[in-house]
């Protein structure tokens, strides 16, 4: 008889090196705005991009968001140990024990108003080009963040928008 193990995978936070999370806005398969969030590692731990793809896919999984597998709707889930916080101007993403946000655009924050989500991408592939602080030029965040490799190696969510407001 087998049986399924029940524990979480270890997790170690310092292997997920530099975490940074991107906001914007983009047309939606309905064709409104749609408010997304693209979260990945720089690769920059000190195992190498190997441990911090293999740190991120247990911190998603450990928060139940299976990497490569259906769409996570989250404002069906109000158990969901995952969140988005919407607060001036900025948008915070929390997975235990994880938390880290961005500032995001006056359109994406238009496209969440009015939705009441975001649609989350968190993948497993680092990013190295993507570091925090520094603009990324709208071509660079097409290739990767529309490449198939980074959208199989990822989790996606749709994430109800809260605020301190209510």
């Amino acid at each position: 008889m087998t049986s399924t193990p029940s524990e979480t995978r270890p997790f170690h936070p310092a292997d997920l090196g530099t975490v940074a999370v991107l906001a914007w806005s983009g047309e939606g398969p309905d064709g409104s705005d749609m408010a997304y969030l693209l979260a990945y590692s720089l690769g920059d731990a000190a195992g190498g991009a190997q441990a911090t793809s293999a740190a991120v896919e247990a911190l998603l999984e450990n928060n139940g968001l299976p990497v490569g597998g259906d769409l996570v709707d989250g404002t069906a889930r109000p158990s969901l140990p995952v969140t988005l916080l919407v607060e001036s101007g900025t948008a915070v993403l929390n997975l235990a024990p994880l938390h880290a946000q961005c500032l995001a655009p006056e359109e994406w924050l238009a496209a969440v108003a009015e939705r009441g989500y975001a649609y989350l991408v968190f993948t497993t592939r680092p990013w190295p080009e993507g570091e925090p602080g520094k603009p990324v030029e709208a071509e660079a965040l097409k290739n990767f963040a529309g490449a198939d490799e980074t959208l199989t190696a990822a989790a996606h969510v749709v994430l109800p928008a809260r605020s301190l407001r209510g």
